[in-house]
């Protein structure tokens, strides 16, 4: 399959008049799941690269509330890069699935939605046991 089948853009209704704009993204709505974390990243620079790391029980929701920044999203069989560049799009990034995060703008605010609350024992952060047990789970 590939990544970006797994992994889906997801578009936020955006409401503005004369006062501005307002996005609103809501758990089990918008979200597929529940939000049980939430954190952000900024200071980045183009540089940096976050993340490296798969998850094998929480599911992730990557919305640049401000600037841009990429994505490069890894199933263990294909890869593809997204640039998240607008604050009403968001990247659905389900379980089992590696991404690193990078090209950072100067003003860039990364958000993140977590379907779980922190647990540093599901994180995968070496790619070789990724895909170790991605072709475990495909026997």
């Amino acid at each position: 399959m590939k990544v970006t089948e797994q992994c889906r853009i997801l578009e936020f209704g955006e409401f503005g008049d004369e006062r501005g704009n307002l996005v609103v993204a809501e758990g089990n709505i918008d979200i597929p799941f529940e939000i049980k974390r939430v954190f952000y990243m900024y200071g980045s620079d183009p540089l940096v690269v976050r993340g490296q790391h798969a998850n094998r029980r929480t599911e992730f929701v990557l919305i640049n509330v401000g600037g841009t920044s990429k994505v490069r999203i890894d199933n263990g069989k294909d890869t593809a890069v997204i640039e998240l560049n607008k604050p009403r799009m968001g990247l659905y990034i389900p379980t089992m699935v590696w991404k690193d995060m990078y090209d950072f703008s100067g003003d860039s605010i990364l958000l993140v939605l977590a379907s779980e609350h922190y647990d540093g024992k599901e994180y995968i952060r070496d790619y070789e046991q990724f895909k170790k047990e991605v072709e475990q789970a495909h026997e």
